[in-house]
């Protein structure tokens, strides 16, 4: 096939990405004399469609960083003098687990040390792989380093999603260093992560990013022309910018999705390539254009935990606003109500108790409200008992005399029930000496009768203690008076004896 001139094509690689840098043929004779470079019409088409298919990828991906250069946020992590700056620049990767909440650069970042290193890179999902998968990369890494004493860098995007037998599969191989593990996650990796493989990577915590740092993100693609949205003469007013960082809340790929997706409105239906002319974006022209974002939520991960237990904390603490804040945080981003509703007549239990009986009657109650009325009219319901709890007086006495009970069952075993309390129904029974001398309560004054129920190894053990507060108080009167009297009683019984 024949060669054509295309003019104002250089030799200058950086002009175009990488990808394209092979279609640039020309001898070292015409790079003296001319700026004019020959390629094949194949090339020509080849990078026509390259060209075409990475203008239409989403704005976030155009607008992902190369370099650490252009890498936006976590100085901590990856700044001057980072562990991993200083690893990249020296060819001397290791491994690692990134971990940080959505759209805070892990993929990007992972990206980078692939640009940066001379190591072969492997991207793999955690999400569509197996274990042949997996197999099938260790070959492939195996021949890297034998045929061309390559090292691999394996980067698995959401590590979490592989169970243990799938991580298992990288134990060896990352130990022998025959490939270098980089994993991405949201979840916490103590949680996620085996420890047997943890233990073999350094994690990098990455942090959500700031409101300045997800401002200056969305300013550089209004700006760049090549890859973002310069081209568009987009103008975002002050306040439309503070309400696109506000609805990022932190990820700066939902910051970027949104941006694109008020260009798009704003470009008349019948432009099809963008003008120069300036055209201001406003928050009504965003609020048109965004749909509600769903809050950063994941009611299996760490997040789920973070909020329930900040829910429970603020019940404990007598924090009626904090908690009615954290009940609607869970109900918008999505929890199962039946779920919040389970844990409030389980802390009425544990952390109210007898200090107010009617605090675990008035959970019940919301949670079969809500089942009758649903959502959203079921909610007012949950947070009627979400204020109740926190307002209530509080006693954790059942529930730590319940673990301590707890422990004494695990460390005696089944120690055999008293005669005088087991129960008699046969004549057989009753020469045993089943029910011998025991003391019916009601036959008593008060009802009250002091004998002993406990096992004999455990005669005279207390394990209740009711506090001052609330209706725990009455009871405490009731119980001293009643343990009184059942000491004086067992001292009679022992000078008998």
């Amino acid at each position: 096939m024949g060669r054509i001139h295309i003019p104002g094509w250089t030799r200058t690689k950086n002009s175009l990405p990488r990808t394209y840098e092979n279609i640039f043929e020309r001898s070292d004779s015409q790079a003296e004399r001319s700026p004019i470079t020959e390629v094949s019409a194949v090339d020509i088409f080849e990078y026509q469609a390259q060209k075409a298919a990475a203008a239409s990828r989403p704005l976030a991906e155009r607008m992902r960083p190369r370099t650490l250069n252009e890498f936006v946020g976590q100085t901590r992590a990856v700044g001057p003098g980072s562990l991993i700056r200083h690893a990249i620049e020296r060819d001397r990767v290791f491994s690692m687990i990134l971990w940080g909440p959505p759209g805070c650069g892990k993929t990007t970042l992972a990206r980078i040390i692939a640009g940066e290193t001379r190591s072969h890179f492997v991207h793999f999902s955690a999400v569509l792989a197996g274990v042949k998968e997996i197999r099938a990369v260790i070959e492939e890494a195996r021949n890297q380093q034998k045929l061309y004493r390559k090292k691999t860098i394996l980067f698995v995007d959401e590590i979490h999603r592989f169970n243990k037998a799938q991580q298992d599969a990288f134990l060896h191989h990352v130990e022998s260093g025959l490939i270098t593990l980089i994993g991405a996650t949201t979840e916490n990796p103590s949680f996620e992560v085996i420890a047997p493989l943890l233990s073999r990577c350094r994690v990098i915590t990455l942090e959500m990013l700031s409101s300045e740092e997800i401002a200056a993100i969305l300013k550089n693609a209004l700006q760049d022309a090549e890859r973002g949205l310069g081209r568009a003469g987009l103008v975002l007013e002050a306040e439309a910018l503070a309400y696109l960082v506000r609805l990022a809340d932190g990820d700066a790929r939902a910051a970027l999705n949104n941006l694109e997706a008020a260009e798009s409105l704003a470009r008349s239906p019948d432009e099809a390539v963008a003008t120069q002319a300036e055209r201001p974006i406003t928050v009504q022209d965003l609020e048109q254009a965004i749909q509600k974002k769903a809050l950063v939520y994941d009611k299996a991960g760490e997040e789920h935990y973070n909020l329930i237990s900040a829910l429970h904390k603020s019940l404990r603490g007598s924090d009626p606003d904090a908690a009615l804040y954290w009940l609607a945080r869970m109900l918008a981003a999505g929890e199962d109500p039946f779920y919040i509703a389970r844990r409030m007549v389980r802390f009425a239990s544990e952390d109210v108790g007898n200090a107010d009986p009617q605090a675990l009657g008035l959970a019940l109650s919301a949670m079969e409200a809500f089942r009758f009325l649903g959502q959203p009219e079921g909610e007012l319901a949950l947070a009627q008992a979400a204020v109740y709890l926190a307002t209530a007086p509080k006693s954790h006495s059942i529930y730590a005399a319940y673990g301590k009970v707890q422990d004494v069952v695990k460390k005696t075993g089944t120690l055999p029930v008293p005669l005088h309390i087991r129960n008699a129904p046969t004549r057989l029974m009753q020469d045993l000496g089943y029910g011998k001398d025991y003391k019916y309560a009601h036959a008593y004054k008060d009802a009250y009768v002091a004998q002993e129920y406990l096992p004999d190894r455990l005669k005279g053990q207390l394990y209740y203690f009711p506090t001052e507060r609330g209706y725990e108080r009455s009871i405490k009167t009731r119980l001293d008076q009643w343990r009184r009297l059942k000491a004086r009683v067992q001292a009679v019984d022992e000078q008998d004896e």
